[in-house]
């Protein structure tokens, strides 16, 4: 398990000397999100306007609310992965999927949609006219000074030392694209979106604005679950809401959270071999509560 810590914005501590780079999973939704915040900043991305040829907006797309399937519903898709296959072609999934034709009414339900944040990538590369690695360099990585993060484009870019050694993954899976970096890259990206000046304040308001998605869940720390604009957000044991993203994929588990009492904060991310969310979610709380203790 690798773990690392930021308290008051301070320089994140590791349990590693030197760190492997490791895959990201879905706190890759984090970073599209916040890149995608500052394109409507820069006045190139329009949060509430309905897309061309949609009938959803950025906001919904980002907030799972557009009303779009996810490829991971499909048997196949489970059988394909398990068997180490080559990823299917975007238009081959979305074929497979039916993945246009919409679920809901959009902003009228909440679904977790892979699929919706394959389009926020291509929405990030249309509107700054970049490639999508490009694009999140220079409107989120180089500004928050995250120097060694990037997306994995080819199976051997997952760090063997760190996961299954029978894991043969093509991360072209991820149709969103997988970051992959040190942990500690992870929480001070976070703590750094949060607290810093990437977004104008009204941004990050907006950003945090949570779709409550129900009660406690069983065998995880959430008392009041939600979904943000590319977060994870909501209330926990002890009086703190967490705000970040917990992510999943073949032989591992990674989750990057942020909490604050009064004037103290802390960020932990915490990164492990196996598939129990839950139970990283619970060394995140307990990393946090124990920091802002510290900090009292």
């Amino acid at each position: 398990m690798l773990i690392s810590v930021i308290s008051n914005g301070q320089s994140p501590t590791s349990l590693e000397q030197s760190e492997p780079a490791v895959p990201w999973w879905s706190f890759t939704k984090t970073v599209l999100a916040a890149t995608a915040l500052t394109l409507v900043r820069d006045r190139l991305l329009d949060l509430d306007a309905a897309l061309p040829e949609n009938a959803f907006t950025l906001r919904q797309l980002l907030r799972h609310e557009a009303g779009l399937a996810d490829y991971g519903e499909l048997p196949e898709y489970h059988a394909a992965v398990a068997n180490h296959e080559a990823a299917w072609s975007p238009d081959e999934m979305m074929r497979r999927l039916d993945g246009h034709q919409l679920r809901y009414s959009p902003g009228a339900g909440w679904r977790y949609s892979n699929v919706g944040y394959m389009l926020v990538a291509k929405l990030i590369e249309r509107a700054a006219d970049l490639p999508l690695q490009e694009a999140v360099r220079r409107q989120v990585l180089d500004p928050l000074d995250i120097s060694t993060a990037r997306f994995a484009t080819e199976r051997a870019d997952l760090h063997r030392d760190c996961l299954p050694s029978s894991l043969n993954y093509d991360p072209a899976w991820v149709y969103h694209g997988l970051l992959i970096g040190p942990i500690s890259q992870a929480a001070l990206l976070l703590d750094r979106l949060l607290a810093g000046e990437l977004l104008p304040g009204k941004l990050r308001q907006d950003m945090q604005a949570t779709r409550v998605l129900g009660g406690p869940i069983a065998g995880r720390p959430w008392i009041s679950p939600g979904y943000a604009l590319g977060l994870m957000r909501g209330s926990i044991e002890g009086g703190l809401t967490l705000a970040g993203h917990t992510g999943r994929g073949p032989g591992s588990v990674v989750a990057v959270y942020r909490g604050s009492v009064g004037e103290a904060t802390a960020c932990c991310a915490v990164f492990s071999p196996g598939s129990n969310e839950g139970e990283i979610e619970a060394h995140v709380v307990q990393q946090i509560h124990e920091a802002l203790k510290a900090r009292r």
